[in-house]
């Protein structure tokens, strides 16, 4: 029986998360037991943009969405609460800090006192331990939602990247390019048509069968990346053990998010995740 859950419940829930680094997003009216964590957020990819972006993908689906930046609470005590993990995020951080907003704007090079700041230097923060609490909770049977720069993180652990089912190359800057659905027939696909974003297109190595294959992306223009060609794998979708596992690689920007067809991919994608379709 789904139990109403009042403004002061949620508020007062909110308020105790927030102590422990993770932040009520959206709060169904009804209290399903459907709950996602959502690890958001790294130097290249602001955490607002994107809990504003997911929030819109989540409103309706009758789910309790819970977002942290910190990266400790991918962890079998805090998993155990959840029935989905989404993570839209890199494989680094920065303990000594860094100047500028991303890597692309160096604006400490006309610093006058440039030598008393370290040199930004990025550290992985994925540990095989959270990779194998990352396997066990999908093997158990629950959903695991990989977005956009996320299959950087496959490149720090090899069990994370079996879960994941592929690893991070590169992209070259924004710059339009076309989605196209390659499986009509799976749930997740099924009526959506093809789709036109500007973001990053993301190159990955993909490691399953290509059966599994969702998307996939082209530069019309026949712009390139390296020696990769115009077109790259963009989306798949996967049973492990008795959960599911779906990426999908648009996603720098909250207009790529936001792109209609894409936008409801992205709501089936959870239904998918949730096996409600």
């Amino acid at each position: 029986m789904s139990v109403s859950i009042s403004r002061r419940s949620v508020l007062s829930w909110t308020a105790a998360a927030a102590g422990i680094g993770i932040v009520r997003g959206i709060a169904p009216a009804q209290d399903s037991g459907r709950r996602v964590l959502a690890l958001i957020g790294d130097r290249y990819h602001n955490s607002d943009y994107i809990q504003v972006a997911l929030n819109k993908m989540f409103a309706g689906q009758g789910v309790a969405v819970d977002y942290t930046v910190d990266c400790t609470k991918l962890s079998r005590n805090v998993l155990k609460n959840y029935q989905m993990f989404l993570c839209l995020r890199d494989g680094m951080i920065w303990p000594n800090g860094y100047l500028g907003p991303d890597a692309y704007a160096a604006y400490e090079q006309n610093l006058e006192n440039r030598e008393d700041f370290p040199e930004a230097k990025a550290e992985t923060w994925l540990t095989e331990d959270q990779a194998g609490a990352l396997k066990e909770f999908v093997t158990a049977g629950n959903g695991f939602y990989s977005l956009h720069n996320n299959s950087h993180v496959s490149l720090s652990s090899k069990t994370y990247r079996d879960v994941m089912g592929g690893a991070y190359i590169g992209h070259p800057p924004l710059r339009p390019f076309k989605v196209r659905v390659v499986n009509s027939s799976h749930p997740i696909t099924q009526g959506i048509k093809d789709f036109m974003v500007n973001d990053e297109q993301h190159y990955v190595q993909y490691d399953k069968d290509r059966k599994y294959l969702l998307l996939e992306a082209e530069n019309v223009d026949g712009l390139t990346y390296q020696n990769l060609g115009a077109k790259s794998i963009a989306g798949w979708a996967y049973d492990y053990g008795r959960g599911r596992v779906v990426f999908t690689s648009p996603g720098h920007t909250i207009h790529a998010l936001w792109a209609p067809e894409y936008l409801k991919l992205q709501k089936r994608t959870v239904q998918w995740l949730l096996k409600e379709i």
